[in-house]
């Protein structure tokens, strides 16, 4: 009997996760997909043109 349950839950969860796969993947999350693989490219620089070059601009 256990086996039978523990087969049921592997299928359930093989099931979910390639499902979870086919979502992330299709074509309505394209645009959505795009613009999360910009983000770390949209954040402000932490510091001014002053601190990048190494100078002390004071």
């Amino acid at each position: 009997m256990v086996a039978y349950i523990s087969a049921i839950v592997t299928a359930t969860s093989m099931a979910t996760f390639f499902g979870i796969v086919w979502w992330a993947c299709s074509r309505g999350r394209q645009g959505a997909n795009r613009e999360s693989a910009m983000l770390p490219f949209a954040l402000p620089d932490e510091f001014g043109h002053a601190q990048q070059d190494g100078a002390n601009r004071s």
